[in-house]
């Protein structure tokens, strides 16, 4: 019974976790981007949702008081950013079709998302948990969450159009608010 309630635990901490995910690749799937570079992006934020509980065991209780707060607000700027490119073209019509985050912004916003998983992994270490199935649990909860969240937002961008990614803008600034106000 123990085992059960470990890995119903497990798996409802990695559905949490994945619930940022899921709403900002919602935003970033309003691009209508192609199926390669929805695997891509989804197999990232899973392989970060694995790497980020992973530091915050191996580094511990000092990274986090020095510098746990000033990431997450980091994020919630990144997020916030992205969001105003997205509604640009609103703004400024005559501005070259709005592309998804690319290289180091793409980087970015998987970090972004992902960051949350980080505090997760200050406590994983100290509770017990098996850290090598509960680091595979929340990759993989991470990676379907994100494919789905990508997949929803492009067929949603498909019926709106282009105005799919100005409420794309509008999801990913709201998140990174929620991220900023949380720590202020």
């Amino acid at each position: 019974m123990r085992y059960f309630f470990e890995i119903g635990s497990i798996f409802l901490l990695a559905i949490a976790l994945g619930m940022d995910a899921f709403s900002a690749c919602l935003g970033i799937g309003l691009y209508g981007l192609r199926l390669r570079k929805i695997v891509m992006i989804s197999v990232l934020i899973g392989f970060f949702h694995a790497l980020m509980p992973f530091l915050g065991i191996v580094i511990g209780g000092f990274i986090n008081g020095v510098v746990g707060e000033i990431a997450v607000i980091s994020s919630g700027v990144v997020l916030i950013i992205i969001g105003l490119e997205m509604i640009s073209w609103l703004i400024f019509p005559s501005q070259k079709k709005v592309k998804p985050p690319e290289n180091f912004g793409l980087i970015l916003f998987v970090l972004s998302v992902s960051l949350d998983s980080f505090s997760v992994g200050l406590s994983l270490g100290m509770i017990g948990l098996r850290v090598a199935f509960t680091l595979l649990v929340f990759a993989g909860v991470a990676t379907i969450m994100s494919f789905s969240g990508l997949i929803l937002g492009k067929k949603i961008q498909m019926i709106f159009g282009q105005y799919a990614c100005v409420i794309g803008g509008f999801i990913l600034i709201l998140f990174g608010l929620k991220f900023i106000l949380e720590y202020l």
